[in-house]
């Protein structure tokens, strides 16, 4: 065909991310199923991936990002502002995170230019989506690396070792939630021979925490704690209030500590208060995956390392531009599967009767798609 849709790859404005949001890899594949390719130059050299390796598979090197304009279909990671909404053509698709009711202003600016924005965050969590479920690849990877960042700051070794010269106990490592990332944390704690404890709100997976080799801290309550997606749910105050005597004192004699208890779009439970940290051994360590939304723990500072009372608090942000290579490897492989979906013959169109665009496609031909989204703007007074 003579007109092919046309994929963009922008570069990354937000500061600190340093993901792309396709590689050189994932372009060949749109190549070859029907898209031609822009890349914005520089978009992959925070991930190691160069201006040239795009070229060589195929892509355009876009030296001064004005192409975007006419582009079909942009691809980015983080959620994007109004003024890079307000550089796309009108009618054209945007694939990207939206958070679309922490982000309204870009929402109502995707309603002015007609986009069809599929936010990455709001994938419905159902079997023939699990392809394109980021949210899930990307806290794998944060899992992983947490209990690395644990790891580097805690004053003692994480692994059992009889030595001459005595023997070191294995590090106790407490970990907060067992979704994707507390899987992969548990792992990754018990490759690096640390003994592993887990609490998590949902019963279900104790057996998953088992197999693992960790140990479940389990919570007696008959409160349905997990929503119809499988994600926890918020609880109630009876039942946090359980939560923190069943855990404390598991907690108290953790030495390290991970927390990755994070409900969708609501801040974070608080679930380490300041009391139990102040009797934590020195030198322990808190990794806050969730300290995005506030924290699991009580003291963490969102974007900080600090130290209280003697035990070391991270509230790193966006751990996986820590990891940029896999981070982008992952991500660009679930956005290919969700744009190679509906390009037929060099032609892109979202399909509104599929099940992963109905619950994921926010914004399109002028309208909010999502009824949730639509009350909060109408809420906040815009007119969508």
């Amino acid at each position: 065909m003579d007109d092919l849709a046309v994929a963009y790859v922008l570069k990354e404005a937000l500061e600190g991310e340093t993901r792309v949001a396709a590689t050189p890899a994932t372009v060949k594949r749109y190549i070859k199923a029907g898209f031609e390719v822009v890349v914005q130059a520089g978009a992959g050299d925070l991930s190691f991936f160069a201006d040239a390796e795009y070229a060589k598979a195929g892509a355009t090197i876009d030296t001064d990002g004005s192409k975007v304009a006419s582009a079909d279909v942009v691809m980015q990671v983080a959620v994007p502002t109004v003024e890079q909404v307000d550089r796309l053509r009108d009618g054209s698709a945007l694939v990207s995170y939206l958070w679309a009711y922490e982000h309204l202003d870009v929402v109502q600016k995707l309603v002015d230019k007609k986009i069809g924005a599929f936010s990455m965050d709001a994938i419905p969590r159902i079997t023939r989506a699990q392809k394109d479920d980021a949210r899930s690849s990307q806290a794998n990877i944060a899992g992983y690396k947490a209990v690395l960042m644990a790891a580097d700051h805690l004053p003692r070794v994480m692994p059992m070792l009889m030595t001459a010269a005595g023997t070191i106990k294995p590090a106790k490592v407490v970990i907060i939630g067992a979704g994707v990332a507390g899987l992969q944390a548990i792992a990754t704690a018990r490759r690096l021979g640390a003994v592993v404890e887990v609490s998590d709100v949902r019963p279900a997976v104790e057996e998953q925490v088992k197999s693992l080799g960790a140990t479940y801290i389990k919570v007696e309550t008959d409160e349905d704690l997990a929503d119809a997606g499988g994600y926890a749910k918020e609880q109630s105050d009876d039942f946090k209030k359980l939560q923190q005597q069943t855990l404390e004192k598991h907690l108290i004699a953790a030495d390290i500590i991970i927390c990755t208890a994070l409900i969708p779009y609501r801040d974070a439970p608080v679930i380490v208060n300041a009391g139990v940290v102040e009797q934590m051994r020195a030198g322990s360590v808190i990794v806050d995956l969730a300290a995005e939304r506030g924290g699991n723990c009580e003291l963490t500072e969102a974007g900080k390392v600090v130290s209280k009372h003697n035990v070391t608090l991270v509230g790193t942000l966006n751990v996986n531009s820590l990891v940029p290579v896999h981070s982008s490897d992952m991500y660009s492989n679930n956005v290919r599967n969700v744009l190679l979906d509906f390009i037929k013959e060099g032609v892109f169109a979202w399909d509104l009767e599929d099940d992963i665009v109905q619950g994921a496609l926010i914004t399109h031909d002028g309208q909010v798609r999502d009824e949730r989204v639509k009350e909060a703007l109408s809420a906040s007074g815009s007119d969508a």
